[in-house]
């Protein structure tokens, strides 16, 4: 299941995240979805292809953004 658009992101990510940090969540969830796709292919052969695109979506919003000390995501 790939992400077409921003509004079709899980809510937490709408909700939370800026714009751009949605479209860096969006591509690299996309491209992690087809790189993991095989279990071979996980550090963790028993998480889901789903759960692993999750976390490198995250990693790859986390190495661009930060939450500031209000909890609001912003550029580094």
């Amino acid at each position: 299941m790939v992400y077409k658009q921003n509004t079709e992101l899980p809510k937490g990510v709408k909700n939370n995240l800026p714009e751009h940090a949605q479209d860096i969540y969006r591509e690299a969830f996309n491209h992690a979805w087809i790189q993991y796709k095989s279990p071979s292919k996980r550090r963790n052969p028993n998480e889901s292809q789903e759960v692993v695109a999750h976390k490198v979506a995250w990693a790859a919003v986390e190495k661009k953004y930060r939450k500031n000390a209000l909890g609001k995501w912003v550029l580094i």
